[in-house]
């Protein structure tokens, strides 16, 4: 008795050809999630990373802001008026 016939290797064909059909497609799903995941990933990085970046150049520059700001209410530097204490004798 034959074991290879043309029956056989057709039927063998047809399902390694739908075997593999089936994987591919669940490579091709696969990869949109993980695609998805990725792109999602490197936003909640980059919005990380903006936020540390922005929270230093405030810091950084934040002691000269304040230095230079200049409020109605406070009188700074060669205006102010108010006499010199006497000095005890």
């Amino acid at each position: 008795m034959k074991i290879y016939t043309r029956r056989n290797a057709a039927i063998g064909y047809l399902t390694l050809k739908a075997a593999r059909h089936e994987l591919n497609r669940r490579r091709r799903k696969r990869s949109g999630l993980r695609t998805t995941a990725y792109v999602t990933l490197g936003l909640l990085s980059a919005g990380i990373l903006a936020a540390v970046l922005f929270v230093a150049l405030r810091r950084w520059h934040g002691d000269e802001a304040e230095e230079s700001s200049f409020d109605g209410d406070e009188i700074v530097g060669e205006y102010v008026t108010a006499p010199e204490p006497a000095p005890a004798a």
